[in-house]
Formats: structure tokens, C-alpha cells, sequence
């Protein structure tokens, strides 16, 4: 089998991203022909378009617009992205709630989805889509209840549901769109096709730990509980297994090929 390299972005703010990276460090680390390069943001953009597959766990990054048009190309070229937890959300923290501006489109279009809002932290339970009761992310995998950010976002193009809640109501004044009153399926794991490539998208994995909040407006000097979302779900990585094994599927395709 070839070498396969792999970047992962790690970054921002109001999480555990030290945890978070040695975490899928380790789950990468487990294939012996991944090898790893690794940033805070999108701003090495050679680096990212000369990689074989992207995996991304950050919050609130705010990228260029060459740094969105670079990994949009990588994507449509045909290369995958697995995108965790906050990839999809930039705020804006006003008077009256924190806004996500819609200022970001090549991202979030190349995403699939982009973060509008959250309610309190509180278990959740998660089933597969029926349509995709087969699909090998996901074949076999029992209903589940994890403790995390539920995520409430809007779409953007083809949208393959793999697994999802249902939730109605309120996310809470922190938000400007809060108001949430449809009884739908609010996706945890998707793919959306991206010319010739894709993104799988995985909303749980969120983590805060002491020092987290201390970055602006929050300046929160030490967080006074432990929040431990998905991480502590066996189920959750098998997830995360799953879509790193995705992401190499078309370098091992084209090298059996050859």
C-alpha cells in the first residue's frame, strides 16, 4: 500500500483542541501508511492541496477567501474531507446574541452546512437515517445517547443524511437564531458531494476543559466543570475509525488499480 498523507487542522477557540488533536492523532496513528502534517488554520495552502485527505476539528476560524477557494478546489478535485464537531461555525458576538454571519460561502458551501445555533449541553439520542441503514459508515451501528452540543445548522447543497435527532424549541438568548420550532431530523453525520470529491461531516465531539474559555469576549479565567461530550462513547470512535478509513478509500482504490 503507498503512503498516504493526511492534514489535519486543529484550532481556535472555547474548546479542548489539545485533546481533541491527540486524539485523532492516535486514531491516525493507527495505520502504519498515514503520515500527518498539521495546522491551526487553513492558512498553509500548499500544504493542504499537496495532501491526500483533510480532517479538520476546530471552532470558530475565520479562513481567507484563497484559503476557502484552496480547500474547495482540493475537495472538487477528488480528495475527501472529514469535518468534526465546529468546522462549520464563525461568530459574531453582539448585543443581541451571537450572530453567524453568512460571510464565509465557499466554506460552508463546500462543507455542506454552516452552524447557526445550540441549546444547552444535554444527552441526545441518535439513530441512523433509514436511508442509509446500509451505508458502510454507518452499517451495524445501534442507536446512541451522548452528552454534547447538538448542533442546528442550515444546508447547502446534495445532503446524504447518515444519522440524526430530532429536536424542536428554543436553543436559548445566547443566539441570535434561536428560535427552532420545527419537529425534523437535525442531522449528527452527513456526506455532501463536492464535484468530484466529498465531505463527511460529523457534528459530536465537543470538549472544554480549564482553560478553554479564556479567549475573548468570554475571558473566562478557568471553566469550572469538565464538559466531555461524545469522546467518552465508545460508538463515537468507531465513527471517528470509520470516516478516517473513508477518507484514504480513493488513494488505496487507485493504488490497487495500478
Amino acid at each position: 500500500m503507498p503512503r498516504i498523507d493526511a492534514y489535519l487542522i486543529a484550532g481556535g477557540k472555547w474548546h479542548d483542541i489539545n485533546f481533541a488533536r491527540l486524539e485523532v492523532l492516535k486514531l491516525l496513528h493507527e495505520d502504519v501508511d498515514v503520515r500527518v502534517r498539521i495546522g491551526e488554520d487553513y492558512s498553509n495552502v500548499e500544504a493542504i492541496a499537496a495532501a491526500d485527505f483533510l480532517i479538520s476539528y476546530t471552532c470558530d476560524i475565520h479562513p481567507t477567501v484563497e484559503e476557502q477557494k484552496v480547500v474547495r478546489d482540493f475537495v472538487a478535485g477528488g480528495k475527501r474531507w472529514f469535518a468534526l464537531h465546529g468546522t462549520n461555525s464563525v461568530m459574531d458576538f453582539q448585543e443581541d446574541g451571537i450572530h453567524c454571519p453568512r460571510d464565509y460561502p465557499v466554506l460552508m458551501e463546500t462543507l455542506g452546512s454552516q452552524f447557526l445555533s445550540h441549546p444547552a449541553i444535554e444527552p441526545y439520542a441518535i439513530t441512523v437515517s433509514d436511508s442509509a441503514k446500509d451505508h458502510p459508515l454507518v452499517a451495524g451501528i445501534e442507536p446512541w445517547e451522548t452528552e454534547d452540543e447538538l448542533y442546528l445548522c442550515e444546508y447547502h447543497g446534495e445532503v446524504i443524511p447518515l444519522m440524526e435527532t430530532r429536536w424542536s424549541g428554543d436553543s436559548g438568548p445566547g443566539f441570535y437564531e434561536h428560535e427552532w420550532p420545527k419537529d425534523e431530523p437535525r442531522l449528527v453525520m452527513y456526506l455532501h458531494p463536492v464535484g468530484k470529491g466529498e465531505v463527511l461531516y460529523l457534528t459530536p465531539g465537543h470538549r472544554r476543559s480549564k482553560y478553554d474559555m479564556q479567549d475573548p469576549p468570554m475571558s473566562i479565567p478557568e471553566w469550572p466543570v469538565a464538559e466531555l461530550g461524545a469522546w467518552t462513547q465508545p460508538t463515537y470512535y468507531e465513527l471517528l475509525r470509520r470516516g478516517i478509513e473513508w477518507a484514504k478509500e480513493p488513494i488505496r482504490a487507485a493504488a490497487s488499480a495500478d
